[in-house]
């Protein structure tokens, strides 16, 4: 006769089925879904890239991409459209829509410079922290750097203002970038050209009423640092305010006598060839927009 052995203790019973099993329950969530990184350490051909780009919540998944390319390029590497477009199968409308949007987010700074020769040429600087290379702050595509003044200690005498600079009829912003690079650089000429940030930002205006006419940086470089007294310049930053103004050149002349109304529109890159052309809203140059439909010639 079958006796139950009372000694043996029950098996244990799971307290939630199977599902609170700690080995179960971690291969029941790898199932369900979410990404698994397999990570290895680099030690060669790699580039940092921010979170900020990689996750910007604003950019588009082309925009990133490219800005991540462009990151990982060496410095002189071309990156104009043409040059993306016939490495990527994109197109060159996506790609000019993509560097637009770099540029509107400070992750591209485009600037057109005169050579020596007369040739309108694009300069491009890649950001990989937006706002912190060129030591402006910005709140968006279009607003004016801005650099914050150092506070005046107590009981020092307040310093005169600075006299008024021309100021340019299109302020946008890379022409504003250049005018501040073109005021950093002048120290190199003339380390007595030191100037501060504040000072930077009063000038930087009237540099680009300058640049606006057509000149490039070097020639607002040389007009300002050539024939400067030789004894100490106790406040630069009114001395180069005073040139800005008194030796402000003229608007070049319009190729056809302009309208009474006409004004001069702001340098823009051709979102086909990548050249400066002037526009008052981005597109295509000249040369690069598609004939209007007209009659058929005859035979």
């Amino acid at each position: 006769m079958d006796t139950q052995n009372t000694s043996v203790r029950p098996h244990a019973q799971p307290r939630n089925g199977e599902e609170n099993h700690p080995s179960r329950g971690t291969r029941a969530k790898t199932r369900s879904g979410g990404v698994i990184h397999d990570n290895s350490r680099h030690t060669s051909r790699f580039t940092v890239i921010g979170n900020h780009l990689a996750q910007h919540a604003e950019l588009s998944l082309l925009a990133i991409g490219l800005a991540v390319h462009i990151q990982s390029l060496p410095g002189g590497a071309l990156i104009d459209i043409r040059t993306l477009a016939a490495r990527f199968p994109e197109g060159k409308a996506r790609i000019a829509a993509a560097l637009r949007e770099l540029e509107a987010h400070g992750y591209l700074r485009r600037t057109c410079e005169r050579t020596s020769s007369g040739r309108v040429v694009t300069r491009t600087v890649s950001c990989n922290q937006p706002g912190r290379g060129s030591g402006a702050v910005t709140d968006g595509p279009e607003a004016k750097p801005r650099v914050r003044r150092p506070a005046r200690r107590e009981g020092e005498p307040p310093r005169r203002a600075l006299p008024a600079v021309p100021q340019p009829a299109y302020p946008a912003p890379d022409l504003l970038r250049s005018a501040v690079e073109v005021l950093a650089g002048l120290r190199r000429g003339d380390p007595r050209l030191l100037l501060s940030a504040a000072e930077a930002e009063h000038l930087a205006p009237g540099v680009a009423a300058w640049l606006e006419r057509d000149l490039p940086p070097s020639a607002v470089h040389q007009a300002l640092t050539t024939g400067l007294p030789s004894e100490p310049l106790h406040r630069p930053a009114a001395l180069l305010a005073h040139r800005l103004t008194a030796q402000l050149p003229p608007v070049p002349p319009f190729s056809t006598p302009p309208a009474p109304d006409a004004v001069r529109h702001p340098l823009r890159n051709c979102d086909v060839c990548d050249r400066a052309f002037r526009a008052p809203t981005p597109g295509r140059c000249r040369g690069c927009r598609p004939e209007p439909p007209g009659p058929h010639p005859t035979g």
